[in-house]
């Protein structure tokens, strides 16, 4: 367990969440979701559950991504008149 890693990984996953909350693009918050769940495999690799690591990358940056990004696709912008 190497502590500078999960430190890092620690302040990755705070600026992607931020980012994410503070995005006014739809896209781009899903795609900062997507990398924050992606770090977070990364995390739990780094902490030694290689196996809940890969299912949340496989279920959590891999096919919640996909479904929102095919969700927002599917949807149209309403505008005001």
């Amino acid at each position: 367990m190497i502590w500078q890693l999960e430190i890092i990984l620690f302040v990755l996953l705070l600026v992607t969440a931020i980012s994410a909350l503070n995005a006014k693009n739809l896209l781009v918050g899903v795609v900062m979701l997507t990398l924050f769940s992606f770090i977070m495999a990364l995390l739990f690799i780094s902490m030694g559950a290689i196996d809940v690591g890969f299912t949340e990358a496989v279920v959590g940056a891999g096919v919640t991504g996909i479904l929102f990004v095919v969700a927002i696709h599917k949807t149209t912008r309403a505008t005001k008149d």
